[in-house]
Order: C-alpha cells, then sequence, then structure tokens
C-alpha cells in the first residue's frame, strides 16, 4: 500500500469511526433539548461526554432527596459529565420549577414528549429517581447511575471511561 492511500484509508477510518461515536448519542438523544428557562440548547454541549440520563420528578420524596447530590456530582464533574433531564412531572411548569429550584444547570428533554417516552421505554424505567449512564457513543455504561454516585462520586468518571475505553482525564 502507498504512503498516500495509506493517510488516505487511515483518515477516512477515522472519520467513520468519529462520526457513528456522535452518531450514536446522537439517535438516542432527541435534537431538541431546553434549559430550566426553556431556551433551546444544542445537542452539542454533550458531544464527547458521559452522559446521565435522569428520570425524576419533584412530586417524588426519594428524587428531591437524590437530586442535589447529583447537581453537586455534574457540577463537579461537568467538563467530563453531562445530564439529559427527562422529567415524570405532573406538567412542563412543575418540570421547569424543579430544574430552577434545585439549580439543575443542564438540559432536558421536552416534557412528556415522544422522545422523552422513548427514552423511558428503551431503559425500562420503571420507578424514579433512575441514572442511566451511556458513553459518548450512546452505548449503555451502567442502568445504576444513582447508586455509582452515591456510593462512589470520587471514582466514577474514572470507572465509566475505562468502560468507554478512554480513561484519560
Amino acid at each position: 500500500m502507498s504512503p498516500i492511500f495509506k493517510i488516505i484509508y487511515f483518515t477516512l477510518i477515522s472519520s467513520i469511526a468519529v462520526s457513528n461515536a456522535s452518531a450514536g448519542l446522537n439517535d438516542l438523544i432527541p435534537s431538541k433539548l431546553e434549559n430550566a428557562k426553556g431556551e433551546e440548547v444544542s445537542r452539542d454541549k454533550l458531544k464527547g461526554k458521559i452522559v446521565g440520563i435522569y428520570f425524576s420528578a419533584k412530586w417524588c420524596p426519594p428524587c428531591r432527596g437524590f437530586t442535589p447530590s447529583l447537581v453537586n456530582f455534574r457540577d463537579a464533574n461537568q467538563e467530563d459529565f453531562e445530564v439529559v433531564f427527562v422529567s415524570s412531572d405532573r406538567n412542563a411548569k412543575a418540570q421547569k420549577d424543579y430544574m430552577n429550584e434545585y439549580k439543575m444547570q443542564w438540559v432536558t428533554v421536552e416534557h412528556n414528549s415522544a422522545a422523552a417516552n422513548k427514552l423511558k421505554k428503551k431503559f425500562k424505567v420503571r420507578g424514579i429517581p433512575s441514572l442511566v449512564i451511556v458513553g459518548p457513543d450512546g452505548k449503555t455504561i451502567t442502568t445504576d447511575g444513582r447508586g455509582v454516585v452515591s456510593r462512589n462520586p470520587k471514582g466514577a468518571i474514572a470507572s465509566w471511561k475505562k468502560k468507554t475505553g478512554n480513561s484519560k482525564g
């Protein structure tokens, strides 16, 4: 194989791999995301990060107990980790109130949308709070993110990076 062909070949293979990694998360997370103010936020905010898909609601006492820990965890690790909130609140106003009261500086899918229901179904969410961790490629790392964040907040990111094959940090 000629040197020029090798360069072209490896460049093409690398770009396909990067494209496929982004496609995995893009297939999982809807393009329409919002912040706590209801403003549209680009899905690019998630690019290259480990993502926690958080199923929760303000009316749920265990959720109100865990949410402050997740807020602190996310804020301490936002370079490598981001949260996508999937609300089970009664309406969009309750969802936004919950996000603002608990200072959730992450993104959310539209309340009770097809995308939210698709995520609940995909991850077989039966109870809340539930935190599913996925890699930058969209592949599930663990469905017990809540347990990991609760038991090992200092080591969680490193352990998740190992599972994605990206232990650089």
